[in-house]
């Protein structure tokens, strides 16, 4: 990359020349200790956990007797802290659940073999697979982790790698030995804690190379030895080893952490997040006090400059909205059960998160996957699509004892249990099941506009790229519409599929033609480069003049500067009309400019869906139960288009599917609009039919 590429994207976003200077002592001061850290290495590698003096004077013998015996901290149960409770709730509210769990940790043990992202069932007994790309398996190699390349354009991909690392699979061991007691589980636990400890010296190879990844494996190793600890399979050598990986994980994360003055995201709050894990778990170690200390001043830090004044994470991105509102969740649940105070004001911060996953979520139950979505989850007690995220509410009915929360789920999740215990049970059982039905609702910092009324729901999407303007995880969605109707999501937004392993595939899932949106001249929307693919301009800066709501019409109007930065600049202004007495929306599509260009206009679909043309610019879209949505466009004399596409549930799987889109070469101003007509209750389709008719002439008689 050229010196003033180099310096546009270092500026991109609202960067202050302040932030530049401090950032730039940063990253010298950052280069100075990895000095150290390379001459250091060797004795890291070998040297013991450093203990605080009271627990480096007893013996192993001792220690042992007292990691097993105390009382706390804690976070999960274990054998003595309710364990039993949890093991008789498990088996009578999950039964079914509960066979599949102990069926996946017996064959963890005895086959090698367990789920991964959207990658099914995978192997892992080849010789060194915890650095063995599962993609192309070729192995990475162990050089210094701030020399390892982590895109090598070879179709690796080191998020599915280090997935793997974070040793979510342990808690489905933990979960089955707690319940059944079979010390097999806790047996191939601690073997593959060593096997992982001799492929992956301190501080070399993949594994090591971003610090986010060593916390969140921390979190994960932590959780589930909170229920292994008392094992017979624990002895004073597995103790040791596992302290000491501890210990080294939270000096990584410490001296290594992803702070930046010019921007900060999940993955320096997955950091500190994870110090204070470590801080709080294990207070045996030397630097206990100074890393809970320290995770939790930053957490909350982060909390003030991450979440937005609505609730929304501001990456512009739902899917990782859910990671984020996980790591606060779980760690509030940590403090909370640790003594440790947190401020009323983050408590209301974190509802407003919760909040805002309970106004997206549609009627189905499932998530507008808005940006990227790669389905991360911090504790992965159950492997969730990426677009499930209502078991979050359900631990906020619980925290917060509120009843919308659980009046949004259709039953208990087993996270209930594991993360709030027996006493959340029974107040999740306590909790009233009615509530008000749902409202149209506006999260104006998040960008995001949800029409909805019974089973209709329209999400709107007028954010930006996310991060102040410096984007990382946001798509070229701009006045996108995401369409649900009768239970069944028709227009959709396509999630993200991959990142590293396939540059072109992750561009493609990003771009203006893969939403429901307007292109112009085949161009993006905010300006992306091929060679970075977590990088994305931020041109189009939407801006909502207009948001009405009521019991009977919703309004938003909205318009981006995308195109502005064109030889002739274009402005794309979009209103939608929702008319709840009728049940149908109204969407106007104006374009002012100067100079002849070609439009594409795209309504991105649901997978299984079918298309057809049920007359002159009246196009039906239905499912083989014939659920179906009818659209009308005005101000286009062209044919509509079936173009096949992917939409993606899960990282690394893609559906087919397809989309709508008409072109138009015209030259600005001129207006385009859409009817979208859902079904009416006690209407027939013939009805309905007449209906946009009758719609449709006082349309083109305004």
């Amino acid at each position: 990359m050229n010196l003033p590429r180099r310096i546009k994207r270092a500026l991109r976003g609202d960067v202050s020349l302040r932030d530049l200077f401090l950032e730039a002592l940063r990253l010298r001061r950052a280069a100075n200790r990895r000095k150290i850290e390379r001459a250091e290495l060797e004795q890291i590698k070998k040297s013991p956990a450093r203990l605080l003096p009271e627990f480096a004077s007893l013996n192993t013998s001792e220690f042992l007797h007292h990691i097993r015996q105390r009382k706390t901290p804690s976070f999960l149960p274990d054998g003595k802290n309710e364990g039993a409770q949890i093991k008789k709730l498990q088996y009578e509210l999950f039964s079914s659940e509960t066979t599949k769990l102990i069926e996946q940790a017996k064959r963890i043990v005895n086959e090698k073999r367990w789920s991964l992202l959207g990658m099914g069932d995978l192997s892992f007994d080849s010789e060194n697979f915890w650095r063995r790309d599962l993609i192309n398996g070729t192995l990475w190699a162990l050089d210094y982790h701030h020399d390892t390349k982590l895109v090598r354009g070879d179709g690796s991909d080191v998020r599915v790698l280090w997935e793997l690392n974070r040793f979510g699979h342990a808690l489905n061991l933990a979960r089955a030995y707690l319940l059944t007691e079979d010390e097999s589980f806790a047996d191939e636990f601690f073997n593959q804690v060593e096997n992982w400890q001799q492929q992956n010296p301190y501080g070399l190879g993949v594994n090591w190379a971003c610090a986010m990844e060593v916390a969140l494996r921390a979190m994960n190793l932590l959780t589930a030895f909170g229920i292994f600890r008392r094992s017979n399979s624990l002895n004073e050598k597995r103790l040791q080893e596992l302290l000491k990986l501890f210990d080294q994980h939270g000096r990584f994360i410490y001296n290594n952490n992803e702070f930046s003055y010019i921007s900060t995201s999940n993955h320096y709050l997955s950091d500190v997040i994870g110090l204070l894990w470590l801080g709080v778990l294990l207070p045996e170690l030397e630097d206990a006090a100074k890393w809970r200390d320290f995770g939790l001043r930053e957490m909350l830090k982060q909390m003030d400059k991450q979440v937005l004044p609505d609730g929304a994470d501001y990456e512009s991105s739902t899917g990782y909205h859910r990671l984020v509102t996980e790591l606060f969740l779980y760690s509030f649940i940590l403090c909370q059960n640790n003594g440790i105070d947190i401020p009323q004001r983050y408590w209301d911060k974190l509802r407003l998160m919760l909040e805002y996953v309970h106004a997206y979520l549609r009627p189905d139950g499932f998530a507008p996957l808005i940006g990227d979505a790669d389905g991360g989850q911090i504790l992965p007690f159950v492997k969730r699509d990426a677009d499930d995220h209502a078991y979050l509410l359900a631990l906020g009915a619980v925290v917060f004892n509120e009843t919308k929360f659980k009046a949004s789920l259709k039953e208990m999740p087993e996270e209930v249990l594991w993360l709030t215990g027996v006493d959340g049970v029974t107040t999740y059982q306590e909790l009233s099941q009615i509530s008000e039905p749902l409202h149209s609702s506006a999260f104006i910092n998040a960008g995001s506009y949800i029409m909805r009324d019974g089973d209709l729901y329209l999400h709107f999407n007028a954010n930006d790229c996310g991060l102040n303007g410096r984007g990382s995880h946001g798509h070229n969605d701009a006045l996108s519409i995401e369409v649900s109707v009768n239970g069944l999501p028709f227009i959709v937004d396509p999630g993200s599929f991959v990142y590293n392993q396939d540059i072109t595939a992750r561009h493609l899932f990003r771009s203006t033609a893969y939403h429901s949106t307007v292109q112009v001249d085949d161009e993006e929307q905010n300006t992306t480069e091929i060679n970075t693919p977590f990088v994305i301009g931020n041109e189009a800066r939407p801006r909502v003049p207009v948001w009405e709501t009521s019991s009977e019409r919703d309004f938003v109007s909205a318009e981006h500067y995308g195109y502005k930065r064109l030889k002739n600049p274009v402005v794309h202004s979009r209103s939608v009309e929702f008319n709840k007495k009728e049940g149908y929306w109204y969407i106007e599509d104006d374009f002012s400019g100067k100079g002849s260009r070609e439009f594409r206009f795209c309504f991105h679909l649901a997978p299984n869906l079918n298309v057809n043309e049920v007359d002159d610019g009246l196009i039906k879209v239905n499912d083989d139960a014939n659920r179906f949505l009818l659209i009308k466009i005005f101000g286009l004399n062209s044919q509509f288009e079936l173009k096949p596409v992917w939409v993606s549930r899960n990282y690394g799987a893609r559906e087919s599917s397809s989309s709508i889109f008409w072109m138009l070469k015209s030259q600005p101003p001129f207006q385009v609009s859409f009817l979208i007509v859902p079904p009416k209750l006690g209407e027939s389709e013939e009805a309905r039919l007449e209906f946009i008719k009758r719609i449709a002439d006082k349309i083109s008689n305004r």
